[in-house]
């Protein structure tokens, strides 16, 4: 492979990586401005960024002293930062015979001073940098070069608990159905949207000889924590699909996972229902959750109260089961608690069910419906997920 070709592959890389950490064009956060905040205050200067070098762009990700968000990276110190692996000191940018030959554009012409370290993933590849700059020339000592580097470090750190989150969501996505079963007669379909790229909501469905298996659960928890024990539920509930009472099978699974909730301090609401496609009879037994609203074809409502505490609240105690016959036109939506939150009030299932099973055409337009009615990606505060199982006509 010649230079350039090796080049370009080095670079295609280098982006890849820094798309695959999901912060570009994100908002302002804390964790990192508190870094940056830190920076310009330690080092006494009159700016300081954490920046994302895009392919013909910096993102600042973070900064102090500056209203702008990006900028073009032709020509920016933090692209030539990049390319090496130590911090790179510029003391006098009007005396550095780097950038007198051709002026670098830097947002500000005044820049006299330039102190950027590289901001490396776990792989290596150098995605920014976390750099400072000042309008008049600075002498930069080790001690300052140290500091620099444990604070690059810092936010080295955070970025790599966003691209350990980012692969967690991907393995979260991957556990949820893919399609749903073809049972003549049925339709159904369910989505799950974390409110923090990983959450504690999972559906699951199955279809076994006679039956289909349709769950929703809602650990009390957020962020990955929760994630890992929505997953370890939806294994041991996977693993009883075959037990004949649905009741019997909540109960068998909570004795399964007491120790991990325990440990945990963790507990889990859960709808857990049988259908028979035949007949259209539902068995169900509900943990704590209370959100399951069936309507009828001539546009009743009905919710389907819970039957007991959440899993790892009681254990050892029997769990009940109930039953409902879905006629011809009926539908059943189970949600979890988020798709109830507006603002500082929950609403009652019923009223945000009722409108968008009776208008929809199908499960998936249902579902669809359902998530429109509860907002913006960005004032979700919790998770949000929906099952919605019609019987067709005819």
């Amino acid at each position: 492979m010649g230079g350039t070709a090796r080049a370009d592959a080095d670079e295609a890389r280098r982006v890849a990586a820094l798309r695959d950490l999901a912060v570009l064009d994100t908002p302002p956060e804390e964790r990192f401005d508190r870094v940056t905040r830190l920076a310009q205050q330690l080092f006494g200067v009159q700016m300081a960024f954490i920046s994302l070098v895009d392919t013909d762009r910096l993102f600042l990700k973070s900064r102090q002293g500056t209203e702008a968000r990006e900028t073009p990276r032709e020509g920016m110190f933090c692209a030539a930062a990049i390319q090496q692996p130590a911090t790179m000191v510029v003391p006098d940018a009007a005396l550095d015979p780097r950038f007198t030959a051709a002026p670098f554009v830097t947002g500000d012409p005044h820049i006299r001073f330039y102190a950027g370290r590289p901001l490396a993933t776990a792989g290596g590849e150098r995605v920014g940098t976390l750099c400072l700059m000042d309008r008049r020339p600075r002498e930069f000592t080790a001690e300052d070069e140290a500091l620099l580097s444990d604070l690059a470090a810092w936010v080295e750190k955070e970025l790599s608990a966003d691209a350990e989150l980012g692969r967690a969501a991907e393995v979260q996505r991957g556990l949820l159905p893919t399609a749903a079963p073809d049972v003549p007669g049925w339709d159904l379909a369910g989505a799950c949207l974390p409110a923090h790229g990983v959450g504690g909501d999972f559906y699951d469905w199955q279809a076994i000889p006679g039956r289909l298996l349709v769950t929703l659960a809602d650990v009390m928890d957020r962020g990955l924590g929760a994630a890992i024990i929505a997953a370890t539920v939806r294994s041991v509930l996977r693993g009883l699909g075959r037990h004949e009472d649905v009741g019997e099978a909540l109960a068998l699974a909570e004795r399964v996972l007491e120790p991990d909730l325990d440990r945990a301090g963790a507990f889990v609401t859960a709808f857990h229902a049988a259908l028979d496609p035949a007949t259209g009879v539902l068995r169900y037994s509900d943990a704590g959750h209370g959100l399951a609203v069936l309507r009828t074809a001539d546009g009743g409502l009905h919710r389907l109260s819970a039957q007991g505490p959440p899993l790892g609240v009681v254990v050892g105690e029997p769990r009940a089961a109930g039953e409902v016959t879905l006629a011809p036109g009926d539908a059943l939506a189970v949600v979890s608690d988020g798709v109830l939150e507006r603002g500082d009030r929950a609403l009652d299932p019923e009223d945000v069910l009722a409108v968008p099973l009776g208008a929809a055409t199908s499960a998936a337009d249902a579902v669809a419906r359902v998530l429109a009615g509860a907002g913006p990606a960005t004032d979700r505060p919790d998770d949000l997920t929906v099952v919605v199982l019609r019987r067709e006509n005819g």
